[in-house]
């Protein structure tokens, strides 16, 4: 067994450059696949992307998680509270301490949010804006040493304070989850400009999480080592690697036993595989959470005729593409939550679809001058639903609307997005389920891709963040998404229930949407 890991750590090195090692009999390696390359291994840049967060976060830990059943769970914070979605306290765990043996402090915390918020370093992914003092652009001044909506009570206690009401979910998602904390006492003596590229990010000697960073290539592999001083007790498994790996040849690394974990957010199976990952020996699939929306985005100033987009809603068979596209691996929903967001409700239904309605509403917006023409731009990479589209185009030129589909590369999608340089344009996107606001607040406004202003759905979405009533947030996101579905801005084609994958050698792992490495110090191979 252990001279098989050891003949395949060598292979990986031969083939990605994984740094080579002198392995005991007795060692343990795991090896999980990605198939996006990582854009920063650096903590202070992280960006939005799951795979960015969970390779980071495996050495400097975030202050909370999300579970499997969606709960925030402790990392390094044991607690996140608020008594009035304004001020937020958060309590360190009293045992979180670095890899050096220094305890890891609110100080600590405080000097990463400075960091941050610094016009040489400032993290454009993050809403550092929301806290008291920031300024609109993220930034502090240069060298500032407090942030006013920053207090620290003690060691181990700080709060933040915002500029508005931000539900206790929201706060935990975006700044429980992707604040990754640094050590002060190292870094404090940099100059500010030059933190960014510092060579200790390179090779981080001092970490708080349940990894080391060995070494890594960007597009190819991260080698981590288990941290003999993690708080919550050295890993059992000594190495573990993060290997970029295409879709395509997951199913057979996790055939040959080369890759022992695959993760929904940070790996794709293709669709194809499915079956053949199902059936094999050795290893059990898991099918995700169903959260994955593949959302179709209308710019309402290119489309304005909500006719025509009602008709895009009413004449797309999505059933039938869940079914024969998807062999019913997800499900249908109407507008952007989940069934299994805690806000979900079903009073908002899924509309059925109707084409003679829809010819209708075609025939009634021709009659009245609307161009019937329109442009669909659909990620490349994204074989399954292009083909959906193809199908969708056939559908609606029997209804009397023309669609030329545009498939572009994922990166064009996004500058065209960006750039409201579209009519439809369709890519899965993920909205957390505890915390749908962010994206839609954005989403659904004049700056988003949208380009769809309601004031009435502005100030739906807004209460949500002030209420604390569970029953009162779903009414107004049930209001809100009532308003989607009216006038059309987004439509959800369906919402993918991703498959994951993990040997039967790894104990303890199980790969879902969410939660999978919140026990990766306790996961052991036979």
């Amino acid at each position: 067994m252990f001279r098989k890991l050891t003949a395949l750590l060598l292979t990986l090195t031969l083939s990605m450059g994984i740094l080579p090692l002198s392995l005991a009999e007795d060692t343990q390696v795991i090896n999980v696949a990605v198939t996006q390359t990582l854009e920063t291994m650096n903590p202070l840049q992280i960006s939005s992307t799951e795979v960015s967060k969970y390779a980071m976060g495996l050495a400097f830990y975030p202050l909370v998680e999300l579970d499997r059943e969606l709960n925030f769970v402790p990392q390094l914070a044991d607690s996140i509270t608020t008594e009035d979605n304004l001020t937020f306290t958060i309590h360190l765990d009293e045992r979180a301490c670095w890899s050096d043996g220094v305890p890891v402090t609110a100080q600590d915390v405080l000097f990463t949010f400075l960091i941050e918020t610094s016009p040489s370093c400032v993290n454009a992914s993050m809403m550092f804006y929301a806290i008291e003092g920031v300024s609109d652009d993220n930034t502090m001044p240069e060298g500032a040493t407090e942030i006013p909506g920053i207090q620290i009570l003690d060691d181990k206690t700080l709060t933040v304070t915002t500029k508005w009401p931000m539900a206790l979910s929201t706060f935990e998602n975006n700044f429980g989850r992707y604040i990754l904390t640094v050590p002060e006492h190292v870094l404090k003596d940099i100059p500010r400009d030059q933190i960014l590229t510092d060579p200790f990010f390179l090779h981080p000697t001092v970490v708080s999480g349940p990894y080391s960073i060995v070494d890594f290539d960007l597009n190819h592999y991260v080698h981590y080592q288990a941290n003999e001083s993690f708080f919550l007790g050295k890993p059992n498994v000594e190495y573990l690697n993060l290997v970029v790996t295409a879709s395509t040849q997951l199913l057979a690394g996790l055939q040959s036993g080369e890759i022992d974990l695959v993760q929904q957010t940070t790996a794709d199976i293709p669709m194809d595989d499915y079956d053949a990952v199902r059936a094999l020996s050795g290893v059990t699939a898991v099918s995700g959470t169903p959260v994955t929306n593949q959302s179709i985005f209308i710019d309402v100033e290119n489309v304005p005729d909500v006719r025509i987009r009602r008709a895009l809603l009413l004449g797309m068979d999505r059933e039938m593409i869940l079914h024969e596209l998807l062999h019913d691996n997800g499900e249908i929903v109407d507008a952007y939550l989940v069934s299994s967001s805690p806000y979900y409700s079903e009073e908002l239904g899924v509309t059925a679809y109707d084409p003679d309605a829809a010819r209708a509403l075609i025939a009634e917006a021709k009659a009245d001058g609307t161009d019937t023409h329109l442009t669909w731009h659909v990620n490349a990479g994204d074989s399954t639903f292009v083909q959906a589209v193809e199908y969708f185009a056939a559908a609606f030129e029997e209804l009397g609307l023309q669609i030329d589909i545009r498939t572009v590369d994922l990166s064009t999608l996004m500058t065209v997005a960006d750039a409201g340089e579209f009519q439809i344009m369709s890519v899965q996107y993920t909205y957390a389920p505890v915390d749908p606001y962010t994206d839609m607040v954005w989403l659904m406004s004049a700056d988003g891709w949208t380009r769809y202003e309601n004031e009435a759905m502005a100030s739906a979405l807004m209460d949500t963040q002030s209420l604390t009533d569970i029953e009162a947030i779903t009414e107004r996101f049930l209001a809100a998404q009532k308003i989607v579905v009216e006038d059309c801005p987004m439509i959800s084609a369906y919402v993918l229930s991703a498959l994951g994958a993990v040997s039967n050698r790894l104990v303890g792992a199980v790969p879902d949407v969410f939660g999978t490495f919140v026990n990766v110090h306790e996961w052991t191979v036979q």
